[in-house]
C-alpha cells in the first residue's frame, strides 16, 4: 500500500526541510510539499522529525562468548533495535578453528532466519588465514555480499590474530575492495596484566578496567594503522574509547591514510567509576575495551564533531546480571564482556548530543546512519531520505522525555546501564522498506520480515565520497 508521511521536518546528513514523503513498493518515490495520492495511507508526522532509519554497524546477537551466549538473539535484539530507531544492523559472523568460512556464514544465516524484524548484513571475522581460508575468502565475500572483515588484536585465548594474519587480511581486503575492522587492544599484554592482578588477589570488577589501560588501546591502534597503510588497505577502528586511540586516528587521517573510526554510547556518557561501585554492581559495566576516566569523553565528542570519528555503533553484546555476569563473582576475568545498548543507541546520542548542543541534527543523522551506510556499501539504498532509497524511516518526537529502565526496555536482559536516566527524544513510528515495524510506540512488525542485504565489493564508498 502507498503511504504519504505528511507534515514532518525531514532531516538528512546534509539538510533539514519541510516536506511530505511518498512511499510505494518499499521505496521513496517522491519528496515535496502537499503531496497527494489516491488510496495512499496518510501518516501524520506534524511536529516530528522524519529521519532515515538508524544503521547499527556493530552488533553481537546470539553470539557464543566467555563460555556462555549473549542473551539477545535475533528476535529480541532486532525488536529492541526497532524500538530504538534502528532499521538495519550489521552483525559479526564468527569463525572458529578449522571451520570453513562458508559454514560459519551459514550458521549466522540460520540464527537470523525467521527471527529478524529489520534488515541486516554481516561482517566476517577472521582469526587465522590458513591456505584454505585464504583461498575461500574472496569467493565468500563476493557470493555473500560481505564488504567487511573483522580482526581482533584482543582476547588472546579466544580470537586474537597474529600481526602476520592481520597484515595478510589487509592485503587481501585491499585487492578485493573490502574494509578491515579491527578491535585495537594489545591482548597478549592485557593477559599478563590480568594474571598479575589475579595473583595479587584482586577480583573486583574495577580490575577489568585497570588491567586494560588506554595506552594499550593506543599502541594497538597505531600498529593497526601502520600495517593497513603499508598494505594500502582501508581500516575501520571499532569502539574507540580514549584520547590515545583518537590521537593516532587523527594523525593518520592528517597524513591521508584511509582510516575511519567508530565509538559507542557508553564511552561518550559513562566512565570508569561505574566499575568501582560497591559489591558486584560494577560487573554490569564490564565490556571491552573498558570504560575510561571521564576526561576521555571530551576527546571523543570533539573527534565526532570534527568527523575524525564517523560512526556510532552499539556494540550490543548483552549478558544478564543474574546468572551470567555473576559467573565472575570471584574472578573479574570471568565476567562476560559486553553490554546492552542496541535499543538506546539512538536516544542517548540524540539526548546527550543534539539536545545538549554538542552536535547538530545533521551530524546526528550522519553518525547514526549515513556514514555507516557509505563505509559498508549500503548507500544510497540505506542511510538517507532520497528518491529511490529504501523507505527506512524513523518518525521521531524530539520533545518528549522518558526514563530508561530495564522494566520498560525490550532487550532480553535484567538490567540497563542507563537505569534511571532521563533522555530527550524518542522514536514514535519506525518503517522498514515502507512497512511499519513500530507504530505509535507499539511493535507491529513481522518476525522474519527483515531482509539480508548483499553489498557490492568495490572501492569503498567512504573513499569515493571523502568521509
Amino acid at each position: 500500500m502507498k503511504k504519504i508521511i505528511k507534515g514532518g521536518r525531514v532531516a538528512t546528513a546534509a539538510d533539514v526541510f519541510e516536506a511530505d514523503i511518498l512511499i510505494e513498493n518499499g521505496k521513496i518515490v517522491q519528496i515535496g510539499k502537499d503531496l497527494s495520492e489516491v488510496g495512499a495511507e496518510i501518516i501524520d508526522a506534524t511536529g516530528k522529525i522524519v529521519m532515515p532509519g538508524g544503521i547499527d554497524p556493530h552488533t553481537h546477537l546470539d553470539m557464543p562468548f566467555n563460555n556462555t551466549v549473549t542473551d539477545d538473539d535475533w528476535k529480541s535484539g532486532t525488536i529492541a533495535a526497532a524500538f530504538g530507531g534502528t532499521t538495519t544492523i550489521l552483525d559479526f559472523c564468527l569463525t572458529a578453528g578449522e571451520e570453513k568460512l562458508s559454514a560459519a556464514v551459514e550458521k549466522w544465516h540460520d540464527k537470523a532466519k525467521g527471527k529478524s524484524a529489520i534488515d541486516y548484513g554481516f561482517h566476517l571475522m577472521i582469526g587465522d588465514l590458513t591456505p584454505e581460508t585464504e583461498a575461500e575468502l574472496p569467493q565468500i565475500l563476493e557470493q555473500e555480499g560481505i564488504t567487511s572483515v573483522k580482526v581482533f588484536m584482543a582476547y588472546a585465548k579466544e580470537f586474537q590474530a597474529t600481526d602476520r594474519t592481520l597484515f595478510k587480511a589487509f592485503k587481501i581486503a585491499k585487492d578485493l575492495g573490502a574494509v578491515v575492522m579491527v578491535h585495537c587492544e594489545n591482548g597478549s599484554v592485557i593477559d599478563e596484566l590480568v594474571e598479575e592482578a589475579r595473583r595479587a588477589g584482586h577480583k573486583e570488577p574495577i580490575y577489568h578496567a585497570l588491567t586494560r589501560p588506554a595506552e594499550l588501546e593506543g599502541e594497538a591502534t597505531k600498529r593497526a594503522i601502520e600495517l593497513a597503510h603499508i598494505a594500502g588497505a582501508t581500516l575501520y577502528v571499532v569502539h574507540v574509547t580514549c584520547k590515545e586511540a583518537v590521537d593516532e586516528i587523527i594523525a593518520a587521517r592528517d597524513k591521508g591514510y584511509n582510516v575511519y573510526g567508530e565509538t559507542c554510547p557508553p564511552y561518550l556518557t559513562l566512565d570508569q567509576s561505574a566499575l568501582a561501585q560497591p559489591g558486584f554492581e560494577g560487573a554490569k559495566y564490564v565490556w571491552s575495551p573498558p570504560l575510561r576516566p571521564k576526561y576521555h569523553q571530551d576527546h571523543l565528542w570533539n573527534a565526532l564533531k570534527a568527523k575524525q570519528l564517523q560512526t556510532i555503533g552499539s556494540d550490543q553484546c548483552s549478558f544478564s546480571f543474574k546468572g551470567k555476569k555473576q559467573l565472575g563473582l570471584n574472578d573479574f576475568s570471568k565476567i562476560p564482556n559486553g553490554g546492552p545498548f542496541i535499543e538506546d543507541r539512538f536516544s542517548i546520542l540524540y539526548s546527550e548530543g543534539v539536545a545538549k548542543g554538542k552536535i547538530s541534527i545533521n551530524e546526528f543523522v550522519d553518525m547514526i546512519s549515513t556514514s555507516a551506510a557509505k563505509i559498508f556499501g549500503l548507500f544510497p539504498q540505506k542511510g538517507t531520505i532520497a528518491i529511490g532509497s529504501d523507505a527506512d524511516i524513523v518518525i521521531f518526537d524530539s520533545e518528549v522525555k522518558r526514563e530508561i529502565s530495564a522494566k520498560t526496555h525490550h532487550m532480553n536482559v535484567d538490567y540497563n546501564p542507563y537505569e534511571g536516566w532521563e533522555v530527550t527524544g524518542e522514536p514514535v513510528s519506525v518503517l522498514v522498506r515502507g512497512e511499519y515495524v513500530i507504530k505509535n510506540k507499539e511493535f507491529v512488525g513481522v518476525l522474519g520480515s527483515g531482509q539480508y542485504i548483499k553489498r557490492p565489493l568495490k572501492t569503498t564508498a567512504a573513499e569515493a565520497l571523502n568521509i
